[in-house]
């Protein structure tokens, strides 16, 4: 379905309990860039199946959300702002959900959990941001490069040279009827919309939350995948900063543990969202 909030269309797929149920709670999804809240495709029905009610949603420029022309509408704190006000359209009170990311959904849910309206925390394969400022400033030239490159190319092109990243080189051991599902759901984003996610959330025009980490007084479980080194580091020093920390390094997966190791990701995040609504 089609949510308006704040001026904008966000697409939403919902499983499981009907409004307004507090037991035993919700599980609300972001996923990352390229990617949509349909693309979690049986994870939904799985984790609803252990009596969550679940909610995923199209991020900004994604799946059938709208792409709006100005790229700062896709920006950290907009996006707080429409997830909260997205909440409260499907009655999910303050307190009554967890909140999980991965990679860019990570990054945004990290920004967002600050609001202090969520009970917990899962980040899948993403980071607080980048801490230096030439670091960010390169990555910022770099990410506009390539959104310059997907609206002269098109997406399909893109996409292309999306998938041969070395980030994604474990997901080549997948079965090749997952693979072929995961291109037709990245092919279904449109140029503006990937784009302008790159310029208004990127990891470069991240605002870097290393110093808040210790400020974040909530249980945050960290997700990476053992075949992903740069994100297991990055999952491990979060986890020295973060007050209430709990990490798993996921055994022979790389950056997409959802779909390397579906079953595991699925219990792992089904135990622990069980564990918050039963504390």
């Amino acid at each position: 379905m089609l949510v308006q909030v704040n001026g904008i269309q966000l697409g939403v797929e919902q499983r499981g309990a009907a409004n307004g149920q507090r037991t035993p709670g919700t599980l609300v999804m972001l996923h990352g860039f390229t990617g949509s809240a349909a693309g979690w495709g049986e994870h939904l029905d799985r984790l609803a199946a252990r009596g969550l009610r679940v909610i995923a949603l199209d991020l900004h420029g994604h799946g059938r959300s709208d792409a709006p022309a100005n790229p700062a509408r896709y920006g950290f704190e907009c996006c707080r702002q429409d997830i909260l006000a997205l909440m409260q359209q499907l009655e999910v009170r303050r307190g009554d959900a967890v909140l999980l990311g991965y990679s860019m959904g990570g990054r945004i849910a990290l920004h967002t959990a600050f609001s202090g309206y969520f009970r917990a925390l899962v980040l899948e394969s993403s980071s607080p941001g980048l801490a230096d400022p030439a670091e960010r400033e390169r990555r910022s030239s770099s990410d506009e490069v390539l959104a310059a490159s997907i609206e002269r190319d098109g997406v399909r092109a893109f996409i292309e040279r999306w998938e041969k990243q070395p980030l994604f080189a474990s997901q080549e051991s997948l079965p090749s009827e997952v693979r072929e599902a995961l291109r037709r759901q990245r092919l279904h984003n449109r140029a503006v919309g990937l784009a302008n996610s790159l310029r208004g959330a990127g990891t470069g025009v991240q605002p870097p939350l290393h110093a808040r980490l210790p400020t974040l007084n909530i249980p945050v479980f960290l997700l990476a995948g053992e075949l992903d080194t740069k994100f297991t580091t990055i999952a491990r020093s979060m986890a020295q900063a973060l007050p209430q920390a709990r990490l798993h390094i996921v055994s022979g997966a790389g950056h997409t543990i959802h779909l390397e190791r579906p079953e595991e990701f699925d219990s792992l995040v089904a135990d622990f969202c069980v564990s918050m609504f039963s504390s």
